[in-house]
């Protein structure tokens, strides 16, 4: 991904990696069924770059994965990284018997639905747990502008989700019957027909399901690093999680099995700067192509962020601070999800139109990240005159404000 003596954050994404971007976040791994992405795309990156002496841990429970740098050293000061693989799916209701397939719209605005392709996923109806796909379909909801009332074709009433359905052309006789009988039925997935696209604007990209293919790119990215110079004091475990979109259940349930020491929640993150009609509420200034997000606030260690920081710094890798209250809203909380202690925060990368078909990211925001969450951790590595990171120095520098320098405008 560059030379050492290269700021790969400052070039642009190779087109192998491109490609792999795209083969990650075209993954079919809607909420509950991240197989796709997580042993379909990513296991085997990991088997094929993995180091001998590396692990993939599995779950009973979940289609997440981990890979263990150290397996036999549990004792060593233990990092997770976890991007999650779930993406926001809407799901089959019902079937009409006029051939519609009522959905439920699940995290997405219903308005930003409406004309789009989609994919659903039924299970054969004599054969459970094998699936197909339907394609073909689009997302419908008044049929047509001569249908809607006067305030819809305004743009003084919204739609509602419940008038949302599949499109799939059926016409003829015994429509409703000819769906069931290709085994659609209540609680299907179905998932937005988009690939991302490279943009207009230099670096850029659009499509679905940024949110969050690229922090398991990241994951995968800081993988491969590793493994050309691993190591020697600290355990990673690079980790691709599931249920992320509906409380960060995979996450929880698999640190609380590993139990790390310090955890990086790598998801993305919103252009604020960019945002339409909030500059009212006087956001972080976040921005889309000016380097990666660290969290400040909610379960966010001071001690952590101290360490990116630095390692940012020293590095010339962009960084931009963000603020969160009380939960950071991704994997860093997986730890205290699950209730053990451990240091934690979250990296992330603005984007635009998130939650959308057409969400938009930087690929130099994607690199400062990879790069940002590697230079932190080789300096923890090298702490200690070449010891490494030692938990009681996490225990032992608590942000101490009684301790503050006063200070004035003229100091």
């Amino acid at each position: 991904m560059g030379s050492s003596h290269s700021k790969p954050w400052t070039e642009p994404l190779s087109e192998e990696k491109f490609d792999f971007l795209k083969e990650i976040l075209a993954a079919p791994s809607p909420i509950g069924l991240e197989a796709a992405m997580s042993y379909g795309v990513i296991k085997p990156f990991f088997d094929e770059i993995k180091l001998d002496s590396w692990k993939v841990h599995q779950f009973k429970g979940n289609a997440g994965i981990v890979l263990d740098t150290h397996p036999d050293q549990p004792e060593l000061p233990t990092v997770m990284v976890i991007g999650h693989a779930d993406k926001i799916r809407m799901q089959v209701r019902q079937v009409g018997a006029d051939g519609k397939i009522w959905i439920d719209s699940d995290s997405f605005i219903p308005n930003v639905l409406i004309g789009h392709e989609v994919n659903i996923f039924p299970q054969n109806p004599e054969k459970p747990g094998e699936y197909n796909v339907i394609s073909g379909g689009t997302i419908e909801a008044l049929g047509a502008i001569h249908f809607a009332d006067a305030e819809t074709r305004s743009g003084g009433k919204g739609i509602k989700k419940e008038m949302l359905y599949v499109e799939l052309q059926m016409h003829g006789e015994k429509p409703k019957q000819k769906l069931e009988k290709l085994g659609i039925k209540a609680g299907d997935p179905i998932i937005f027909n988009r690939p991302i696209k490279k943009g207009f604007s230099e670096n850029t990209f659009y499509g679905a399901y940024l949110d969050n293919g690229l922090g398991c790119f990241t994951v995968t990215e800081l993988a491969e690093l590793v493994a050309k110079k691993p190591f020697k004091n600290i355990r990673l475990l690079l980790t691709i999680a599931t249920h992320e979109e509906i409380g960060r259940f995979g996450a929880t349930a698999m640190a609380g099995e590993l139990k790390p020491d310090v955890i990086f929640g790598t998801d993305v993150n919103h252009d604020y700067d960019a945002a339409p009609g909030i500059s009212s509420k006087r956001m972080a200034k976040l921005s889309m192509g000016k380097g990666y997000t660290l969290s400040n606030g909610s379960i966010t260690s001071a001690f952590l962020n101290q360490l990116f920081e630095e390692a940012s710094l020293e590095a010339d890798i962009p960084y931009q601070r963000d603020v969160t209250g009380r939960d950071t809203g991704t994997d860093a909380m997986a730890a205290a999800l699950a209730g053990f202690d451990c240091a934690a925060t979250s990296i992330g990368f603005p984007i635009r139109n998130m939650h959308t078909i057409s969400e938009t990211g930087h690929t130099g925001d994607i690199l400062a990240a990879i790069y940002g969450m590697e230079a932190t951790l080789r300096k923890m590595d090298s702490m200690n005159d070449g010891k490494g990171i030692s938990l009681d120095d996490f225990r032992n520098n608590h942000t101490r404000l009684d301790l503050s320098k006063s200070t004035t405008i003229n100091a």
